[in-house]
């Protein structure tokens, strides 16, 4: 079998074999022994070039697992073992903590802060970590449960995919002593006796007493004018101190809107256009039936998805808007996908509305709701923000009255919605009181002339006034 002819092998070429298959072949163990895997692991050292490896590969393995026909089986057993536990470490009770994968634009981040600290226990998934990148913040989850040993990476570091950021232990061995170890306080130096005391005092050199000549002496005549007030020093402002000031290192996100937001200005012509809704109708809509639909869909009815379906309309009208320059070619898109602007406590993110033309009142509300809870908790992945082909901005939820939103690249337009005020307004020849609201689009002047920026504004008025025109599509 397969070790007679490994050991004829050995005796006709023994000087090119290496000493440490001699070794691994001393004592044929049984065909059911466990050591046969030991030998193939041995084996499998040799690389691909070895004949014996040829020789033993083509006769088989004895003793080992059936699904595992011969040599290079093994290697490739043992390589995808190793691929598939990528959180540990060579010791088998610790276990790493690695940055994950981030998005297929994203290539850094920065280390946010630990959710843990050295000693914590944690459980399997348990996020320890976050991770700041461009768009969203990232967790860091824990591989297995156990207690944090320690942290190797610090706060405020750039951390790339599969960095090691802290280390798990699963039996808890080693962390009390880590632990006690950082609590340990300096103790204060000894005292000094008195002899000791009175020795360093001897030791010390007298200072010799100012002459009271000197101290008589009467100041001279730069010593005057340096005591009087300069006249330069008054009129300086008086600047407050820098006690008072904070430095705070600006978020990734924050960096990234700043960026964008700058590049859009560098890049597109940007033009804003103005009209007025009369809300009555629509407000008066949400008002008779808000009870039925959230008892029927168990969401509110905002006055949010009333613009959505405007906004998909007046794209619809005008499909001009909703296309794209990408370098000497328009891009037209057949699909509307609507990224609806959040402002959370860490910067501006636009989660996006996909197919928006196929939704119904319900259907985005529901969106709309889940997307800003992920937005405010953090937790928004970076493909439910990816693509868009416009986006709407609601200002008026913050009392903006007016406003000139910024396009979010790479879109053509942004349509700006604002607060609702009581205006007097002519209506029937008599002048009433009427909710209006102004609403604003800002578009790129180099594909999209002002004809069509007007009527799609237009559209968006003629819609949210009369929603009855999107029943019977006029």
């Amino acid at each position: 079998m397969w070790p007679t002819i490994i050991r004829r092998k050995l005796a006709t070429n023994a000087s090119s074999t290496p000493s440490v298959l001699k070794q691994a072949l001393q004592g044929t163990p049984p065909a059911n022994s466990p050591r046969y895997a030991t030998i193939a692991k041995r084996l499998v050292l040799l690389g691909r070039g070895s004949n014996i490896v040829n020789i033993a590969g083509r006769q088989g393995c004895p003793g080992y697992p059936a699904h595992v026909k011969h040599i290079r089986g093994v290697q490739v057993s043992f390589a995808l073992s190793m691929w598939t536990r990528l959180y540990s470490s060579e010791n088998g009770d610790l276990a790493d903590a690695v940055v994950p994968f981030m998005g297929e634009s994203i290539s850094d981040g920065t280390l946010a802060k630990f959710l843990k600290k050295p000693g914590d226990r944690v459980e399997v998934d348990e996020p320890i970590a976050q991770i700041e990148t461009d768009k969203v913040t990232i967790d860091v989850n824990s591989p297995e449960a156990g207690i944090i040993q320690k942290l190797v990476a610090k706060e405020g570091d750039v951390v790339q995919p599969g960095i090691k950021i802290a280390v798990i232990s699963k039996s808890g061995e080693g962390v009390a002593h880590v632990a006690s170890s950082e609590k340990v306080t300096s103790k204060p130096p000894p005292e000094s006796s008195p002899a000791e005391k009175k020795t360093v005092t001897e030791e010390l050199p007298k200072a010799k007493p100012s002459s009271p000549k000197a101290s008589s002496r009467p100041s001279s005549a730069t010593d005057a004018q340096a005591a009087q007030p300069s006249k330069s020093s008054v009129k300086e402002p008086q600047l407050p101190p820098k006690e008072r000031e904070r430095r705070v290192p600006m978020t990734r996100l924050r960096k990234r809107v700043a960026t964008r937001l700058k590049d859009a200005q560098n890049t597109f012509a940007m033009l804003t256009t103005f009209n007025e809704v009369d809300m009555t109708n629509l407000m008066k809509l949400r008002a008779d039936h808000k009870d039925a639909f959230f008892e029927r869909h168990g969401v509110k009815l905002g006055l949010m998805s009333g613009f959505v379906k405007a906004a998909v309309s007046a794209l619809q009208h005008q499909p001009v808007i909703n296309g794209v320059i990408d370098g000497d070619d328009i891009i037209y898109r057949d699909y509307i996908d609507i990224s609806i602007a959040v402002g959370t406590s860490k910067g501006l993110v636009v989660p996006v509305l996909r197919d928006a033309d196929k939704l119904n009142f319900a259907d985005i509300e529901k969106q709309i709701n889940m997307l800003a809870k992920k937005a405010n908790d953090g937790t928004i992945s970076i493909d439910e923000m990816a693509g868009g082909t416009f986006t709407i901005s609601n200002g008026g939820v913050y009392g903006s009255l007016l406003s000139t939103p910024i396009i979010n690249p790479p879109q053509s337009a942004i349509l700006g919605m604002h607060s609702i005020v009581n205006r007097p307004m002519v209506v029937g020849g008599e002048v009433i009181p009427r909710p209006m609201m102004y609403i604003a689009l800002t578009y790129d002047h180099r594909l999209i002339d002002g004809r069509e920026a007007v009527f799609f504004l237009r559209r968006i008025k003629d819609v949210v006034e009369d929603p009855r025109r999107l029943l019977i599509d006029v």
